[in-house]
């Protein structure tokens, strides 16, 4: 493979195939690189084929470069700014309403501490109508 493709580095290559996951893209006579249906465009790609096709000429930046399997990782929405609505969308954590805090009546049943049912269990373990034979 060839070492002149940085992490980083923008460069303009050629789909040459689609498959279901991503688009392989030839950056030279001998390099070739594959980007994920993730990196297509910002937001959810349902079918690559709705944004790309074989023979189109592409700008990307390369995510990752591994010499020993021979693998390019490409992006196209990395060359992307955001669209404003995407950026509107970004979630903000909401503030969570306290739970009411009602009082427990006698003989309710809810949350005990192993401490307060410790003693209840132990007497109901040494009942003979609740001990299996």
């Amino acid at each position: 493979m060839s070492g002149k493709f940085e992490t980083g580095s923008i460069v303009t290559g050629k789909v040459t195939g689609i498959q279901a996951y991503g688009a392989f893209v030839a950056l030279d006579e001998n390099t070739q690189g594959l980007v994920h249906i993730s990196e297509i465009t910002h937001g959810y790609v349902k079918d690559i084929n709705d944004h790309l096709k074989v023979g189109d000429e592409i700008k990307v930046k390369v995510l990752s470069v591994d010499e020993e399997a021979g693998k390019i990782g490409l992006s196209i929405r990395a060359t992307e700014e955001a669209p404003v609505e995407q950026m509107a969308k970004v979630k903000k954590p909401r503030k969570r309403q306290a739970a009411a805090i009602i009082p427990e009546t006698e003989g309710q049943q809810g949350f005990n501490t192993l401490k307060d049912k410790l003693q209840e269990w132990i007497d109901q373990s040494q009942r003979e109508d609740l001990i299996k034979k």
